[in-house]
Order: structure tokens, then sequence, then C-alpha cells
């Protein structure tokens, strides 16, 4: 088994993965001043969030073909200067339309790191070893979607909205000189290895046919569309419907939060024990079980609040499971392709995050009914595209 990584190799790469939730949920609280400010509506500032989606789903499948080419680090290190200097160009825009182009280019920078970061460790490690540092990566970037709506309330307050994307570049610089300084390169080119655009699309045509990598990608991807569809509504179910206060909603996340940490963890400990496949096919096991519990108390109003807290705390912890080893279990076999596997993962886990969002937006209802519904969904969608692809290859 390769040496295990220093706690600093894991502190960098999982800051780094940081910057795309930290760009995201900082921003949020900004949104209606930065409306207000440039005397646009809501749309055009959704729109400023909407592209930055988008960015990170497309930039993956640049950096991966990329990275298998010239290495990890290079490309690493210019993302990461993209997101700083559209960072700051976005504390300094002129205009709304201005600041929706200069977020899809931070985006565009930012998904760098998602990218590497899976590739590196592919590299230095084998698949049931990955799916263990993934986990423990999780620690790291689990912190950063409870912290960062809180810090970007703060900065808000204190500075301006100007100050949140200032924050977020200083971020990225320390990113950069930590990246510069301490992380080695993990990948070396095979002699005589080109990249053009027709390569590249060879490489990813050969992904999306084998089997195993749709399968455990598209499987993990759809129980993580069930958290994206959670992040979406949330606020409104828990404050709107059930009467939470902000506050209340806060500890809400905060717990949902902590337990997809907690579960990450305690992966670390099963891999030493079980194939990371067998925890998987568990784990989507529980989360559609929590998802159809989830679903009956919404509609039946069963249990009232805590009828929907206990299912869904269920179903978002197990994906302290679901995330490190479908990824390492899609991997598995690309150990000579690692960037582009990951680059095509990605982007494949954004684009189901993306519509599972918008599916949930558009059947909410004032209840708790399309929350439940679209994870119930998601829960079964993951389990027939373990079983139904990966197994029947």
């Amino acid at each position: 088994m390769p040496a295990e990584p220093t706690r600093r190799w894991i502190l960098i790469l999982g800051a780094v993965v940081a910057i795309g939730p930290l760009s995201i949920d900082m921003y949020l609280p900004g949104l209606p001043t930065l409306q207000r400010h440039f005397g646009s509506d809501a749309h055009a500032a959704q729109m400023s969030l909407a592209l930055f989606f988008a960015g990170l789903a497309l930039g993956q499948l640049v950096y991966g073909p990329v990275s298998d080419r010239y290495g990890r680090r290079a490309p690493l290190l210019a993302g990461l200067a993209i997101y700083i200097a559209a960072t700051l160009g976005c504390a300094f825009a002129p205009s709304m339309p201005a600041l929706i182009g200069l977020r899809f280019l931070q985006a565009l920078g930012g998904c760098a790191g998602v990218v590497m970061t899976r590739a590196m460790v592919r590299d230095r490690f084998e698949p049931q070893d990955m799916a263990r540092i993934l986990s423990l990566l999780l620690l790291v970037i689990g912190v950063a979607p409870i912290l960062a709506p809180l810090l970007g309330s703060v900065v808000l307050q204190a500075a301006g909205w100007q100050a949140i994307f200032v924050v977020q570049a200083m971020f990225g610089l320390l990113c950069l000189a930590a990246v510069a300084r301490f992380i080695e390169e993990t990948h070396t080119p095979p002699p005589g290895a080109s990249l053009s655009f027709g390569s590249a699309l060879r490489g990813y045509a050969h992904l999306l046919r084998h089997r195993r990598f749709m399968g455990y990608a598209l499987a993990g991807g759809t129980a993580q569309g069930g958290m994206f569809a959670y992040i979406s509504v949330s606020a409104f179910v828990f404050i709107e419907v059930y009467g939470l206060s902000p506050n209340g909603y806060a500890a809400v996340f905060g717990a949902n939060a902590f337990g997809l940490i907690g579960a990450a963890q305690l992966n670390r400990w099963l891999l030493k024990r079980y194939p990371a496949q067998n925890v998987l096919r568990a784990a989507l096991a529980v989360y559609f079980a929590g998802g159809l519990v989830l679903l009956g108390a919404a509609l039946s109003g069963a249990g009232g609040l805590s009828g929907i807290l206990l299912p869904l705390w269920l179903c978002i912890t197990s994906l302290g499971f679901t995330f490190p080893n479908s990824v390492a279990a899609a991997m598995a076999p690309f150990g000579d392709r690692a960037g582009a596997a990951s680059g095509l993962l990605g982007t494949l886990q954004f684009v189901i995050a993306g519509g599972t969002a918008a599916i949930v937006g558009d059947w909410y209802d004032g209840s708790a009914l399309p929350m439940a519904a679209v994870i119930a969904l998601c829960g079964l969608g993951s389990n027939l595209l373990l079983h139904g692809v990966v197994r029947s290859r």
C-alpha cells in the first residue's frame, strides 16, 4: 500500500477543492444586495449563479485531457491563477452582465482543483485506498458549506458585497502559494503523448461506452443529485412550511453536514474490512429506504417536522459513503487516464445536480413533498443504475 499522505497534502488539496463550495455558498447572502446595486431583477442575479455552475461543468471536460498530457501541477496552477484574476474582476465588475461573465470565468478556473485532486489521488493510490483518502478529504471539504454562508453574511455586513470576492481571491492566492510550494507532480505523461481535440473526444467516447465507469459515475451522481434538490428548497421548506427560524434552519443544515462528514470518516474504517463496492451498495440501499420514509412522511404528515428531519438526515448522511466509493470505483480502470475520467465524472455529476435542482424548483408547491419526491426518485435511480448498468456489464 502506498505511504499515507501527509496532513499537509490532504489539507492543501482539500482547501483547493473547497474553492467551489466557498465560491457558491459565501456568495448567496449577497445576491439581494447585488440585485439592488446593479438595478437588475432577481433573474439576472440568479444567472450569475447558474453560469457559475455551467463553468464548473464545462471546465472539467477541458482540464481532464490537458492534465493527462501535461501533468497535474501546471494545469492546477493555471486554473488557480485564472480563478484569482476572475474573482478580483468580480469585485470591480461595472455591470451585472460583466459580473455574470466573470463568474463563468471564475468557475472555469476554480474547477481545476476538483479535477486535479481526484486525479492526483488516483495517481498515488489504488481504488480501495483512493476511497479512503477521498473520505479523509471530505473532512476538509465538508467544512466549507457549513461556514461559507456565515462568513459571507459577516463580510457582507462589515464591508459590502465586493469584499466577498476579495476574500475569495485571497483564499485562492493562499491555495496557489501552497500548491506551488508543497504539492509535487503525481503524473508523468508517457513519451510521445499528444493532445488534440479529436483525441480528447475519442477518449471521452471510450469512457461513455464503458459500463463500469458510467454505472458508478451515474449512480453516485444521481444520489448526489438528491442533495442538491435538498439544498435548493430546504430553506423554503423548513422556514416557510415548518416555521423554523433562520438559526434553526442553520442548525438543521449543520446537523446534516456533520452527518455526511462523520459517515465519510466511518467509511475509512469500513474500507479496511470491506470492498468499496460492497459499502456503496449498502449505502445506496439505505439512501433509498430513507427516501421512501421521507416521501411517506411528506405525503401523510406523519411525525410532523421530526418525520421529515430524521429520514432526511439518514439520506444526506449516507452520501458520506456513496461519494468517495462511487468515485473510486468509477475511476479504478483508468489509472493512465485519471484526468479525463475525473473531468467527465465531475461534469456528469454537475449536470445531474443541475437537473434535480431545476426539477425540485419547478415542482415546489409550498410543501415538503417535491423535495421528498425528488430525493426518493434519486434513491431509486441510483440503485437501478448500480445494479442494472454496472452488474450487467
